[in-house]
C-alpha cells in the first residue's frame, strides 16, 4: 500500500556508498556542506531518507539521529588507525607479504576496536530512534538480501527493534577483512556484496511506500573513489584463480556503475546529482589504507564541495526536511 506524499514536495535521498576506510570522502564531504550551507545543522536534517552500504550505513545511521558529519568523520580520522592497523616499519614489504598470506584463509582484521567505537557513537540506540528514514543493506547468510529498514511503512515491523550498532556491523562486515557479524543464530557480511551502491535501494523503497511521480524525487549519490576497471591481458590469455582474484571488486564496481544508470533513466539524470574521486588507475587507495585515505581525502572533499555547492545548496539544502511518521517502535506515538 502506498502513503500519500503531497504532489508539490520534493522527495530527497541521501545515497551514501561503501568503502572502508575511504568513508573520509562522503563525511569529509558532508561536513563541507554543513558548514557551508547549513549553519550548524546536521546534513541528515534536509533528507527525506538516506540509504546507506558499509561505511557509508555507519554514516547514515549517525546523521539520522541528528549527528553532524564532522563528528562523524572524527571516527575515521581519529580511530581509522586502529580499526584498520597499518603496517610498521621494518621490513614493510615482508610483513606485507605475511598478511596477504594470512588472509588467504582467514579475516585480516579483529571486529572489536570498530565495535567499541560504533558502540561509543550510537550506544545502545534502536534503529526504531532513527529521525530520518533509513535503508541500509546487508547480507544475511540464512535469507540472502537484507535491509534494515526504520518503521516508516505499516509493513516495516521488524528492524526497528535491532540496535544501530547491530545494524552497523552487519552492514560493514567486509569479507577478507573482517570476519562474518554474528546476532544470535543470525550471520551477517557486507551489504556491498550486492549494493554497495544502494541507490536504486532507496529509490525502489521510497516510490513503494509513497504516491511519488518519480519526478518529485532528488538524489544526491556520494562515492567513496573507486579505481578503474579493464580486463588485462593475462587475464585475457590465461584466466585462473589469481589473474580473476581481483573480480568481487570489480564486479562491486560494475554493479554500483549499474545501480547509477537505472536510477538515472528512473528519475531523469538531470534529478541525479553523484559526487565521486576522480578515478585513481594507478595507485588506488585501498579499503583499508588509512594513511594514504586520511592524508588524501579530506583536501579532495574540500575541491569536489567546491565544485559542487551550489548545484548542492540549491537541491537539497534549502529547506529542512520533516521528520518521517512512524509506525512501530519508541517514536510511533511522538
Amino acid at each position: 500500500m502506498q502513503l500519500p506524499w503531497p504532489a508539490d514536495k520534493p522527495f530527497r535521498i541521501l545515497s551514501i556508498d561503501g568503502g572502508g576506510i575511504r568513508g573520509i570522502l562522503p563525511a569529509a564531504l558532508l561536513a563541507e556542506f554543513e558548514n557551508r550551507h547549513l549553519g550548524g545543522r546536521s546534513a541528515g536534517d534536509y533528507f527525506d531518507m538516506i540509504a546507506g552500504t558499509s561505511t557509508g550505513g555507519i554514516i547514515a545511521l549517525g546523521l539520522s539521529i541528528g549527528m553532524h558529519a564532522s563528528d562523524i568523520l572524527k571516527l575515521y580520522i581519529e580511530h581509522g588507525e586502529a580499526i584498520f592497523p597499518p603496517i610498521q616499519p621494518p621490513f614493510r614489504k615482508l610483513k606485507s607479504g605475511f598478511r596477504f598470506l594470512h588472509s588467504l584463509s582467514r579475516y585480516q582484521y579483529e571486529r572489536a576496536p570498530l565495535e567499541r567505537e560504533l558502540r561509543r557513537l550510537f550506544g545502545d540506540r534502536l534503529i526504531g530512534e532513527a529521525r530520518c528514514r533509513l535503508c541500509i543493506p546487508a547480507f544475511d547468510g540464512f535469507t540472502e538480501v537484507h535491509i534494515f529498514k526504520t518503521p516508516h511503512h505499516p509493513d516495516f515491523k521488524l528492524d526497528w527493534r535491532e540496535e544501530m550498532v547491530t545494524a552497523a556491523l552487519a552492514t560493514s562486515a567486509a569479507p577478507t577483512f573482517f570476519s562474518v557479524y554474528r546476532n544470535g543464530d543470525r550471520r551477517f557480511a557486507d551489504g556491498g556484496v550486492w549494493a554497495n551502491n544502494p541507490v536504486m535501494v532507496g529509490l525502489v523503497d521510497a516510490l513503494s511506500c509513497y504516491a511519488l511521480d518519480r519526478r518529485q524525487i532528488q538524489v544526491l549519490s556520494l562515492g567513496c573513489g573507486e579505481s578503474d576497471m579493464f580486463i588485462t591481458e593475462r587475464q585475457v590469455r590465461l584466466g585462473g584463480l589469481w589473474h580473476w582474484k581481483e573480480i568481487i571488486s570489480s564486479a562491486m564496481r560494475l554493479a554500483g556503475q549499474n545501480a547509477l544508470g537505472q536510477a538515472g533513466l528512473l528519475v531523469g539524470r538531470d534529478h541525479l546529482v553523484r559526487i565521486d574521486a576522480p578515478l585513481m588507475p594507478n595507485d588506488p587507495i585501498e579499503l583499508d589504507d588509512y594513511r594514504r585515505a586520511k592524508e588524501v581525502l579530506p583536501p579532495l572533499a574540500r575541491a569536489l564541495a567546491d565544485e559542487f555547492a551550489a548545484i548542492v545548496g540549491k537541491r537539497f539544502f534549502t529547506m529542512p526536511a520533516e521528520s518521517f511518521q512512524a509506525y512501530h517502535g519508541p517514536r510511533a506515538s511522538a
